[in-house]
């Protein structure tokens, strides 16, 4: 049986959150899974975009959109402390521009997109109430990655207290690209992005436990 690209795509995506999680749960081959952190949202990206099909000029509209906007928002949120709290980041994200990893936009591209996409399955024809269910899930999605990427020193808050604007921010700031997402006129169904979404809250939630 010949398998197409999103189901390639899905196999992988399973088996290096797979590999990830022995990774991350076993002490000796912990600092070394860390450092492949940025490796892994580089390729979580890439089978996204090898998975989706017509690729169009919507559809890296949109990629270049939300790079953008979610690098700006959280160096305006480091610099300032007014948007998400106070807090930096670390070093397990690799390169940083103005005190930002510049694969933290990169990660905002993944998840909008993975939670855009999944949310289509539900066959909600509102853009609005897709996006306020999107953002909800992004919502709690965020819950079970705030303790982990302290642990792995992804970034860290001052006090060590998670503020309640942080998931507020977070919520707001999802919405507004989820509507972003969902105006842009590209095929918006990939099988792959869902298996991704699943994934990393599977990931997050063992290693919270």
């Amino acid at each position: 049986m010949k398998l197409n690209k999103p189901q390639i795509s899905s196999i992988l995506i399973i088996l290096f959150h797979t590999v990830g999680l022995i990774g991350f749960l076993n002490p000796s081959l912990t600092p070394l899974f860390i450092k492949l952190v940025p490796f892994h949202l580089l390729l979580m990206m890439g089978l996204l975009i090898y998975s989706h099909s017509h690729k169009n000029k919507e559809f890296w509209l949109f990629f270049a959109v939300t790079f953008l906007a979610g690098f700006i928002i959280e160096v305006l949120g480091v610099s300032s402390g007014l948007i998400f709290g106070s807090y930096q980041y670390g070093e397990t994200l690799g390169f940083k521009v103005a005190d930002v990893p510049l694969l933290i936009g990169i990660n905002w591209v993944i998840l909008i997109y993975s939670i855009g996409t999944s949310v289509k399955f539900l066959k909600i024809k509102n853009h609005v109430i897709r996006a306020i269910i999107g953002a909800f899930l992004l919502l709690l999605l965020d819950i079970l990655i705030e303790p982990v990427a302290v642990k792995f020193d992804y970034w860290s808050w001052e006090g060590m207290n998670i503020p309640f604007q942080n998931y507020v921010a977070w919520f707001i700031f999802s919405f507004i690209m989820l509507l972003f997402f969902y105006a842009r006129k590209f095929k918006k169904q990939n099988i792959a992005a869902l298996v991704l979404l699943i994934s990393q809250a599977i990931f997050f939630a063992v290693l919270n436990l």
